[in-house]
């Protein structure tokens, strides 16, 4: 996935040598992103020195985002890059499945009500034949212990793909590229969480966290660095240092008794291969960290007694670890830059190949494949020596657009990805398609060496950086804003922005509902690298022909034979590369009885959500709040009302020096309305306009039962009357995090419980204090209303119009 070849550290070097020699492999096994023990991945790679990878059966598209805005699958993409930032530190490397996160469950019968079982069998099956594991280790068991409904399923699919996997007869169709493989035996690595313990001293116990000189710190330190690499749930972790216990309990397959490997062929001495480990041997002994390239000669002859094996799979492996330690030996580095980051197909962009080798062992170009054209080199590069070539490349004509390849298609369900080729699945992202391909001789062993086509900039902070050149279409569209609201007999604005990579004629735009084209504007012209932020009216009769109240309103934009329906999407955190995906160009159009009597709103930010420009769009003014307006008391006064983003007393450290001044707001008429928290890291304890606490306790199913404990209260009846109508249609879930203890002075409006539970009854408090209102409502605001969920939106209306 990287955008150059480079050569790995000394100490890196070492490592891999030391990998080579071991021949058992780990699969970790767990749920989401930051259920892996790093600590344990740490130790295994390092000091056993054994392959390992992670498993993580969804990217994390259910939870919160403590960085942005982005959730659903923008989320699952972020949180995908910053597990692979973590591998890249911790040395693992890191599988998916399809599986989509779709928030927390209880058990797991409501996980596999949207996980199709077989489906997230067959992609762990997969990934087990094509990695071949020896030991997988679970981090959860199938029981309430795991303590979240798809902690448990993770547990539950991996029994069932460790007995599929060597099953000929189980996903037949994956043997046309993999063997059927068994592992040895299955473990659950057992834990203490908080008030849960379910380690034992009568379990196989491990003991991890030694210190490594070639690291300068302990694998618990290391594993504290891995982890909080996971920044967009803020799950930062110390870096402890000293040794622990890991302790595991058996589940399936050869109980082990003293190690994890027991009974294992741990080297290739114990495979029957002994001249492969004394070649290995050979070069460690004799390695010498400030000139690796001494090594190439041993390694060469490692490398052709490897290309003898009988054993395909083992055989491909190896070799491609032996080729890195050998380009890493060699001080090789290769890369193909622009300088600019995006390119259509079927342009021409100016190209850089540079190349360098730190070796007295001669490092020969044979070729160079341009994608259209081979050149004929047989060029030494001569020892630490650039060499630069330069180059015009056409993209090709036929390249797609850069995307991630689970996004490219849309989702098989609300719970599973679509991805195009299976071979694909279990892939962290895909290889860059386009490469310029290097044919390299050291000695007598040829190399092949794909480079990917990367854009390269000099930052005045960062310096280099190097990223992937991201494919873009000649047009991409998409509207300004998510959610816009029609008025009776009244005609709709609506925003585009057009982005033209090349001059467009007589282009039209078409807005649709389904199947139903609601307008079209034509006559478009576009110039070559612009944007166009263009306003569309939409006539009062065209909307007329829209009867239900939450519609998909899609553009699309035509032009001679092509169709442009999606737009580019940009994630830029400092911790990441820059992430492109795109997306329909669609908004959510919501028609009907929606009333608000609130003008102005003043809004506190959290962790990140869309209220804001949702209630923009609504036509209300809405002000970001800085902590001179909070503590100004008369600029306070002008808001009909003040909106707190989720988790502000998370992370809004400075909350506790604003609470008088917001206190004296709504004692004095104001309303606040209060969105979720959670109970890690609060800033204060005592937030509420009187007291109460929180809880983990939610709703998950989003079409739990609501119960309207008192239905003439102002805040169910005024502006909008709400119903259980408005309860309808809720995504993900009702909402997380409720209060389970309040003072007498707060009402609670609603009673919801998940299946077969106790019902819960802080989904909402309301408080009159002095002229003002409180309400703190740890319902799912934030993903409904940019959702376009119009029972949503006219319940949150009448918290906001509390004051009028």
């Amino acid at each position: 996935m990287a955008q150059q070849v480079r050569p790995a550290k000394s100490s890196e070097i070492y490592r891999e040598l030391k990998t080579l020699k071991h021949l058992p492999k780990v699969l970790y096994l767990a749920a989401h992103p930051d259920d892996e023990n790093t600590g344990l991945l740490s130790w295994l790679i390092n000091e056993q020195n054994v392959e390992t990878a992670y498993l993580s059966l969804t990217r994390g598209d259910g939870g919160q985002n403590l960085l942005g805005t982005e959730q659903g699958a923008a989320l699952g993409l972020i949180r995908t890059h910053e597990l692979l930032e973590a591998r890249r530190l911790d040395g693992a490397q890191q599988f998916f499945t399809r599986a989509i996160d779709f928030g927390f469950s209880k058990n797991t019968n409501d996980t596999f009500k949207q996980w199709d079982a077989d489906s997230i069998t067959a992609d762990v099956v997969w990934v087990i034949r094509k990695f071949r594991p020896d030991v997988i280790i679970c981090r959860f068991p199938p029981t309430a212990a795991a303590g979240h409904g798809q902690h448990a399923a993770s547990a539950v699919v991996a029994e069932k793909a460790f007995k599929a996997a060597a099953d000929k007869n189980m996903f037949p169709n994956q043997l046309k590229y993999v063997s059927v493989w068994q592992p040895k035996r299955l473990l659950w690595n057992t834990f203490r969480f908080g008030s849960v313990n379910t380690t034992a001293e009568n379990q196989l116990k491990v003991t991890v966290g030694q210190y490594d000189a070639q690291l300068g710190m302990g694998y618990g330190e290391l594993a504290g660095l891995s982890r909080s690499l996971h920044k967009s749930q803020g799950a930062g972790t110390q870096s402890v240092a000293g040794v622990r216990t890991e302790y595991f309990t058996h589940v399936l397959g050869d109980p082990a008794k003293r190690t994890l490997f027991d009974g294992i062929n741990l080297n290739w001495s114990e495979k029957g291969t002994g001249d492969i480990d004394e070649l290995i041997d050979i070069v460690l002994l004799s390695f010498n960290y400030n000139q690796p390239d001494k090594s190439l000669h041993g390694l060469l002859m490692l490398r052709k007694k490897i290309a003898e094996l009988q054993d395909q799979a083992l055989r491909k492996d190896k070799l491609a670890a032996i080729d890195q330690i050998i380009l890493s030996c060699a001080g090789f580095m290769g890369e193909v830059v622009t300088n600019q980051p995006e390119a259509i197909a079927g342009n021409s962009y100016n190209f850089r190949l540079n190349l360098i080798s730190r070796s007295a062992t001669p490092v020969i170009v044979e070729s160079v494949n341009w994608l259209n054209q081979t050149d004929n080199l047989n060029r030494n590069i001569a020892n630490d020596s650039l060499i630069t070539v330069e180059r015009k490349i056409q993209i090709p004509a036929d390249a797609a657009p850069t995307e991630p390849y689970w996004l490219a298609k849309p989702a098989k369900d609300a719970a599973t990805f679509s991805v195009a080729n299976d071979t694909l699945i279990g892939l962290p992202e895909t290889q860059s398609p386009i490469n310029v391909v290097l044919l390299l001789k050291i000695e007598n062993e040829k190399f092949e060496i794909k480079l990917p086509l990367s854009y390269k900039k000099l930052d005045p902070v960062k310096g280099d950086v190097v990223e992937a050149l991201r494919v873009i279409p000649p047009l991409d569209l998409s509207f300004a804003e998510p959610v816009y609201f029609a008025k009776e007999k009244e005609a709709l604005s609506v925003t585009l922005r057009l982005r033209a990579n090349k001059n467009i004629n007589y282009g039209k735009v078409g807005f649709k509902i389904g199947n139903q084209v609601i307008k079209t504007f034509q006559g478009i012209n576009l110039a070559e690298n612009t944007i166009t932020i263009k306003d569309f009216l939409i006539p009062a009769e065209d909307l007329a022909k829209i009867k239900t109240s939450r519609n998909k309103l899609e553009a699309v934009f035509s032009s001679e034979a092509n169709e442009y329906s999606k737009g580019q999407v940009l994630i830029q955190y400092p911790h990441l590369p820059t992430l492109q995906y795109f997306i329909p160009a669609t908004t959510w159009l919501i028609k009907g009885d929606v009333k608000v009597l609130a003008k102005k709103i003043g809004y506190i930010e959290g962790a990140g959500d869309l209220i804001p420009e949702f209630l923009r769009q609504a036509g209300l003014q809405v002000d970001v709040l800085t902590e001179a307006d909070i503590l100004n008391a008369t600029k306070l006064a002008t808001y009909d009302a003040v909106v707190t983003g989720v988790r502000v007393i998370n992370t809004e450290k400075r909350i506790k020096n604003w609470q008088n001044a917001l206190r004296s707001y709504v004692e004095n008429g104001g309303t606040i309305v209060m969105q979720y928290n959670t109970t890690q890291d609060m800033a204060l304890q005592d937030f509420g306009i009187y007291p109460f606490s929180i809880s983990g306790k939610r709703v998950t199913e989003e079409n739990a039962e609501v119960k309207f404990l008192n239905p003439n209260h102002k805040l169910l009846n005024y502006p909008n009357k709400i119903t259980a109508e408005d309860f309808k249609g809720w995504v993900q879930e009702r909402g997380a995090y409720f209060p389970d203890k309040w003072d007498a002075k707060y009402e609670a409006l609603f009673e919801m419980n998940d299946t077969g539970e106790e019902p819960l009854q802080g989904s909402t408090l309301y408080a009159k204090y002095g002229k003002g209102n409180f309400i703190y409502t740890p319902l799912a605001f934030f993903r409904q209303l940019p959702a376009g969920n119009v029972g949503a939106a006219r319940l949150f209306f009448n918290f906001l119009s509390a004051g009028k």
